[in-house]
Formats: C-alpha cells, structure tokens, sequence
C-alpha cells in the first residue's frame, strides 16, 4: 500500500494538466477525460477482442470507433508474462510508462487500465465522447519500447 501511495504521488506531480482534468471532470461530465470515459455495459455498442502476446504486439494495433460508441473490450494474456491495456493520450502514456520503470510492480486499480497475469481475461467498457486519437500500450517495463501500442481512431458519428 505504501508503495502505491508514492507512487500516486510521484505520478500526480509529474503530471502537467489542469485542475478540471486532473479531478475527472470536463464541463461537468463525471469521469470523462480528453480520452473518454468509463462505459455502462446497458449501453455497449459493440464488442471488440484483443490478445495481449509475448511478441510484444496487441492483436489488434489500429481500431476504428465513432464518437458517442461504448466499446466492450474483451482482453487476453496469451503470453507468459503479465501485459496490460492502458488507454490514455500519447503524453500520458509516455509519462505513465516512465514511472512504471521505476515501480515495475504496481498494479492498477483505475478506468482505463487493466493488467492481465499470464493467461488471464478481462473487459473493459469504454465510452469514446471525443473525436480523434486515443492510444493504449502495455506499459510494463520495455513492453512499450518494445512496440505494444496502438491506437483508437475516433471519428465523428
């Protein structure tokens, strides 16, 4: 607990955002960020798969959605080492991905983050409110060096 709670705190000042960003919220929406916000399975549009592997590469590397869509994301460790589906923009992964060198072992309990063990399954639901790019990688130390990144492209409904 403890190292999580360092690590939140050398994560949050490394971060240069803006106080509405930084607390969740973009004009008065709760949760929502310039990536979207946590869905509401009543109200997935549609389902899309993705195996997380030991190749260093997502299944799917480049997604199409529209703005408005609430994806299912069924995700898959097929590999034999732990991987996780981080959503965010670029500059956040970046920064997210330097300080995941320095805590190779935290885990994640937020939207838009999910980590697999090896073999493992998990869903995330996402809801794509803005138009553009959104990127994901798997941000365990080299993994995204390595290549395991994609993006979402969302376009307007």
């Amino acid at each position: 607990m403890k190292k999580h709670a360092i690590f939140v705190a050398v994560w949050l000042s490394s971060l240069t955002i803006t106080p509405a960003v930084a607390s969740g919220t973009h004009a008065g929406a709760h949760g929502e960020s310039a990536i979207g916000q946590p869905g509401k399975p009543a109200e997935i549009s549609r389902t899309i798969a993705v195996d997380m592997r030991d190749t260093m590469r997502f299944s799917a590397q480049q997604v199409s959605v529209k703005q408005g869509e609430t994806i299912r994301f069924v995700l898959t460790n097929s590999g034999k080492l732990k991987h996780e589906f981080s959503l965010g923009t670029e500059k956040e992964l970046v920064e997210h991905n330097e300080v995941m060198k320095k805590y190779p072992d935290m885990e994640h309990d937020e939207p838009g983050k999910l980590t697999l063990a090896p073999g493992g399954k998990g869903e995330m639901i996402w809801r794509f409110t803005k138009t553009g790019i959104v990127h994901f990688a798997c941000l365990h130390p080299g993994h995204y060096e390595a290549g395991m990144k994609g993006q979402i492209k969302v376009s307007p409904r």
